[in-house]
């Protein structure tokens, strides 16, 4: 019983922190301005995060590399969601590719 209650604080203080995050974003918005080299580094650094997690994750399992299923399963994903196919398609594309590729041997 006492596990689970210390489990339960926990979830609520960090739901109540999340929260009073994304509400101090939204009420600073309108008071804090950034110039636009800065805004625009901002948004770049979005985009860059994004990618290296996607990379990474691609490309890595453990300590070493993943093998070629993931990434090209991952390279098919991409391919598709830029060229702005339904998600569905996009998931089950690479799932497609990743396990046809694993089951032809090249893990």
């Amino acid at each position: 019983m006492k596990d689970t209650t210390l489990v339960v604080a926990g979830m609520a203080t960090l739901a109540a922190g999340t929260w009073a995050f994304r509400l101090s974003g939204q009420v600073l918005r309108a008071r804090i301005s950034f110039p636009p080299r800065a805004t625009r580094l901002l948004e770049a650094a979005a985009v860059l995060l994004l990618a290296a997690l996607v990379a990474t994750t691609a490309l890595t399992e453990g300590h070493g590399f993943s093998g070629f299923a993931r990434p090209a399963g991952v390279l098919v994903a991409g391919v598709l969601a830029w060229r702005k196919a339904p998600f569905l398609v996009v998931v089950l594309a690479a799932a497609a590719v990743t396990a046809g590729l694993r089951l032809a041997g090249l893990s």
